[in-house]
């Protein structure tokens, strides 16, 4: 795949990229290296003081770095914006935790001093997606660098600008020269530089056959992985949630970021009793929904990210229906420039079909009536993903066990499944392993080393 920039609501080349060759690879490599030897000696007091200076260059240029954003991939000006300012949050989030998330842990044995020590493994490998370039990218570069590694970047080869921006951002920070850098690779050179000695750990977001290869690849090298997968989230509504405000946060948990998102409430189990309802106020949500250019503030979602993924998601959403699924409304090409699709939602999918099943990644809510919890914890547990979940109840004991019963990383109640730098982020089964955020995140990538003094 070319490395370039191309504008979703468009279809417009903007800027074409030459990949790095395997001799500026090797280059790249090795001043990660370097730098590594310096960020390890630095104290937690010198790392969170650049951390924060990178906090601030983000908060500053969120207009900027939003901007391009959008241009790349696609989403709303004012989410690229939001994404960006959540970036610094993390950043910070990191600078004032890493040293406690870090700390030697006294552990009283018969020695006259025990402890676990965290220490840094050195350059770790991040293979990152396009739907949050900003964010997914911070939140593993900021815990990365807090503990003393270095950090790769393969970023998505259509969102090189966002890459080499917070390259760039980190720089001016003051971090040591090489501490963070950008590989303008293709996905074919990935497996070459997991296999470089000098790196020692990788994570990836991304597909589940990207995760697989990465994890088979460092798996044969003994190399740490974090992997964060697919997910095909459940939001379960039960008859005494607020439907108001279920269907309020239902509609943008399915349509946010154009509908682009590894935590995206994608099936809908709604009890039969308040099925209708539900279905109705969701119609009329996703109805209301202005589709159109980005950069424009009154715009609510824009284009899905290239025409591969627009030709993916029409074809779900067609086949579903020859399946026998019913169409509620939308999921429909828009005829014309970009890489529009009206936000759709399906009903009585059969289990037959494999829109029961797989992830739809795109603005489509699939809706299924159930008669209990137990139902719908059933169905939603056949998914081979297990990533988010979240479920609407006032009911004590519904909560319980959703919360003890679904097979997922999150379980969010009477709220949207969102990711948050003081709580730990992953999933289960095929939506991976490993976890990002919080002292999960940071401790995930350290050598965590038994000390022992007599």
């Amino acid at each position: 795949m070319a490395i370039q920039s191309q504008n979703p609501a468009t279809g417009d080349i903007v800027k074409a990229f030459t990949p790095h060759t395997d001799d500026q690879v090797d280059g790249i490599i090795s001043k990660s290296y370097a730098a590594f030897k310096i960020l390890r000696l630095w104290s937690f007091e010198k790392r969170a003081l650049h951390m924060r200076k990178a906090a601030q260059i983000f908060r500053n240029e969120a207009d900027i770095l939003g901007g391009i954003a959008t241009l790349e991939m696609g989403k709303t000006l004012k989410s690229a914006i939001a994404e960006v300012n959540k970036s610094a949050l993390g950043a910070d989030y990191y600078a004032d935790m890493a040293a406690t998330h870090l700390a030697d842990d006294i552990v009283e044995t018969n020695a006259s001093k025990a402890y676990r020590a965290y220490q840094p493994l050195g350059p770790v490998l991040a293979v990152m997606p396009w739907n949050y370039p900003i964010w997914q990218v911070v939140r593993f570069a900021a815990p990365a660098l807090m503990a003393g590694n270095t950090g790769l970047l393969k970023h998505a080869s259509n969102v090189p600008q966002c890459a080499l921006y917070i390259e760039d951002v980190f720089k001016r920070a003051g971090f040591p020269d090489g501490a963070f850098q950008t590989l303008l690779i293709g996905g074919s050179k990935v497996e070459r530089v997991l296999r470089d000695d000098r790196v020692r750990a990788a994570t990836l977001t991304g597909s589940e056959p990207a995760g697989a290869s990465v994890a088979s690849i460092c798996g044969q090298e003994i190399k740490p992985t974090v992997l964060e997968l697919g997910g095909s989230d459940a939001f379960i509504i039960m008859p005494s949630a607020d439907i108001e405000k279920a269907v309020a946060v239902g509609t943008i948990a399915r349509t946010q970021n154009n509908g682009q998102s590894c935590i995206a409430a994608k099936r809908f189990f709604i009890h039969a009793d308040i099925y209708d309802d539900v279905k109705a106020r969701m119609k009329v949500a996703f109805e209301a929904i202005k589709l159109g250019d980005p950069m424009e503030a009154e715009t609510d979602m824009g284009p899905l990210v290239n025409a591969d993924s627009l030709e993916e998601v029409s074809t779900q959403v067609e086949n579903a229906i020859a399946d026998g699924a019913v169409r509620v409304t939308g999921g429909l090409k828009v005829e014309g420039q970009g890489y529009f699709f009206t936000p759709g939602i399906l009903e009585n999918i059969p289990e037959t079909s494999n829109a029961y099943h797989e992830e739809i990644f795109g603005p489509v809510a699939l809706l299924y009536k159930i008669g209990n919890l137990e139902e719908a914890i059933e169905i939603a547990n056949a998914s081979p993903f297990g990533l988010g979940s979240s479920i609407w109840t006032t009911d004590e004991v519904e909560q319980l066990v959703a919360i003890r019963d679904l097979e997922a990383g999150a379980t969010f109640v009477n709220s949207m499944t969102s990711s948050d730098p003081r709580l730990p982020f992953g999933g289960v089964k095929k939506s991976g392993y490993g976890r990002e955020l919080a002292a999960e995140g940071i401790r995930a990538f350290c050598n965590i080393k038994s000390v022992s003094i007599a």
